[in-house]
């Protein structure tokens, strides 16, 4: 029998814990299986289990050593691939069943699915957003895979071409402004984000002296992948599968929003006149150290460093000190939910913010010219 090198048993052992994600296989299987209140077990337990082990774990401040070689990261990489072919398997398993399954109600059948959502947003998407940051071709294919499972393809060119570029500015849609709730920012992201997609791409584009209907366009692979996810959820599930697999994809992006919504609220650059902002740094994003989220979320609680170095992997993004990047409270879970109750959530954040503008920004007196041009006003400024 061949034996595993020591190191590399110490890699898998320290990579398994971003391997629970497959955890929610089996919950869901039970949940179509047994019908009844465990339809409900897949928010239970991507929400609900990994905030009690937030609880008990606590927060994890050790940082990767940046030198890892990338043969070092082999067991990251391969759940986010991995999860490819199984979110492809559970969800269009779960359409083909549940429509047929006679003792699954309507309300069974809408909570399964509504779980699912919760599933391909929370981990698909996540994982969609570390594959399309890569270099090699398969792994931006896999992404665009993943976003069309959920109908929301444009993600990845907003995302890349708006939102990195335009975080913490007017400029990027999904940088939640200062004391605006998540139910006026939902409707403005789905509205302003596939226009600011496209007119990115269109841009890029036009650059290269090409009309935005030409087939490099990303729209076309967007479109045609989220049509033969379509019309393979008909196939297989009838007009019930269709609005089951709506009813998921749905779901997803409404986790998607509301991670967007927590990670960058009320954050600002400072505005340095004809159109420019200062460089994105730490404390542009908030941060969150908590052990166990990130965990299911492939340390993307590590928003702070994601968006100062994009192209790192998500094994060897770095956690910060409070003088260096603002912290939420709690992880995304708890925050996510807290986002869902305006009230509570201001009363939560809006002090943090406050603290944040004074301890980065102290010369700037007046604020509320960021929602339109932010270019607030320094201390005794005329």
């Amino acid at each position: 029998m061949t034996k595993i090198p020591a190191a590399e048993v110490s890699l898998l052992r320290n990579a398994l814990p971003f391997w629970l994600s497959l955890g929610t296989v089996p919950v869901a299987l039970t949940g179509a299986v047994w019908g009844g209140w465990l339809v409900l077990l897949l928010p239970v337990y991507s929400w609900g289990m990994f905030s009690l082990l937030d609880a008990v774990l606590g927060l994890n401040e050790d940082n990767p050593d940046l030198d890892t070689p990338e043969a070092g990261l082999f067991w990251y990489r391969l759940i986010t691939l991995i999860w490819v072919p199984v979110q492809f398997c559970l969800l269009f398993g779960l359409i083909w069943y549940v429509p047929q399954a006679s003792h699954l109600g309507p309300w069974e059948k809408i909570g399964l699915f509504f779980g699912m959502g919760v599933v391909s947003g929370t981990i698909g998407i996540n994982y969609a957003h570390e594959l399309m940051h890569q270099k090699p071709a398969v792994e931006r294919w896999f992404g665009d895979l993943l976003l069309s499972m959920v109908l929301y393809s444009h993600f990845r060119s907003e995302h890349l071409r708006v939102h990195h570029l335009y975080v913490a500015t007017p400029r990027d849609p999904v940088s939640a402004r200062y004391n605006e709730g998540f139910h006026r920012f939902l409707p403005r992201v789905l509205w302003q984000c596939p226009q600011s997609a496209w007119a990115a791409e269109a841009a890029m584009l036009a650059r290269r002296g090409l009309s935005p209907l030409h087939r490099s366009n990303p729209f076309w692979r967007y479109g045609a992948l989220q049509a033969g996810m379509l019309v393979l959820a008909l196939a297989l599930g009838g007009w019930q599968g269709l609005a089951l697999f709506l009813l998921q994809a749905a779901s997803a992006v409404w986790q998607l929003e509301l991670v967007n919504y927590v990670e960058h609220y009320g954050l600002t650059r400072r505005h340095l006149g004809e159109g420019k902002y200062e460089h994105v740094l730490p404390r542009h994003s908030w941060n969150a150290a908590h052990r166990a989220s990130n965990w299911l979320l492939i340390n993307l609680e590590r928003h702070s460093d994601h968006h100062y170095k994009p192209d790192r992997r998500f094994p060897l993004l770095q956690t910060y000190a409070e003088d260096e990047a603002p912290q939420l409270p709690y992880g995304y879970p708890l925050m996510t939910t807290m986002a869902m109750i305006p009230p509570l959530w201001k009363r939560r954040m809006n002090r943090r913010v406050k603290a944040w503008r004074r301890q980065h920004y102290p010369d700037i007196e007046d604020w509320h010219p960021y929602n339109k041009a932010l270019n607030p006003k320094p201390r005794g400024a005329p």
